[in-house]
């Protein structure tokens, strides 16, 4: 199989850290640069965390410089918003197709990058979540809300994690809502005693976040009926649990010349 050429962002955070390891040990993957903030004309194998000669690759800061002189066929983006829609912009005009693991972007962002695709005829795959168990539950969670109108999402994350709700439970809350036939909740009178103890509202579903040291990412999805409740549940132990989906969107984004907004729209 021929290698893919592939550019990280972010290598040095917890889940850019994974990525880079996984371009390690995948056969037809190969590690070309990196972008990252500082150590601008290093080697990533000169940092304590990846001294293995698969990684001696060139640190950069800039993305243009990087995309012209290493020329991957896919960058890898785990930053942040901001920089994730910058680097996925950049990339699909430079010709190459973007991974984004990134969440916060909002409807404007998605339609700048989906007419940016048309024009480039390159694919873009942008995941709320990696891990194809939490990906299953959202199909599923759409799957039930057919059945039942009633319905509250729990998201629990590690303390670090900077957006609430988390881009899985509004990308599950997205799914449910194509299916579900509008209701609002809960008693018609109903008041909060502590604002915010229902969670934000979502379509008249209820959207809760935890948000506690120890958690890395998890997932509950509530539905009640008379007499009966259905709970979809989720748990991410570490980061490697993401790295099949990446590993599966690296691959699929290489067929792709759209826009694809989560992984459960390419997985049968």
């Amino acid at each position: 199989m021929e290698k893919v050429r592939i550019v990280i962002a972010g290598p040095r955070g917890r889940m850019g850290k994974e990525a880079v390891y996984l371009t390690g040990r995948t056969d037809h993957f190969e590690l070309v640069g990196v972008l990252d903030y500082k150590h601008e004309g290093k080697r990533l194998n000169e940092l304590d965390d990846f001294t293995s000669p698969a990684y001696d690759v060139p640190i950069y800061t800039d993305i243009e410089k990087c995309l012209q002189e290493v020329k991957p066929d896919v960058l890898i983006d785990l930053t942040t918003p901001e920089f994730g829609m910058f680097h996925a912009k950049t990339a699909l005009q430079y010709g190459v197709r973007p991974v984004v693991g990134t969440t916060g972007f909002t409807n404007e962002n998605l339609a700048e990058l989906e007419a940016l695709c048309e024009e480039m005829d390159r694919g873009c795959i942008i995941a709320p979540n990696f891990a194809l168990g939490a990906v299953l539950m959202m199909k599923f969670s759409k799957l039930a809300a057919k059945y039942f109108d009633d319905v509250e999402i729990i998201e629990l994350h590690h303390d670090r994690k900077l957006d609430a709700p988390s881009g899985t439970a509004v990308k599950t809350a997205e799914l449910i809502a194509e299916v579900r036939k509008p209701k609002k909740q809960g008693h018609p009178e109903e008041k909060e005693t502590i604002q915010g103890a229902r969670g934000a509202d979502f379509d008249g579903m209820r959207i809760h976040s935890v948000r506690l040291p120890g958690l890395i990412a998890h997932q509950q999805v509530m539905f009640g009926a008379d007499g009966e409740t259905l709970t979809l549940k989720h748990d991410s132990y570490n980061r490697t649990s993401f790295m099949s989906g990446v590993r599966f969107a690296v691959d699929e984004v290489l067929k792709a010349n759209v826009l694809i907004y989560g992984l459960e729209n390419i997985m049968e």
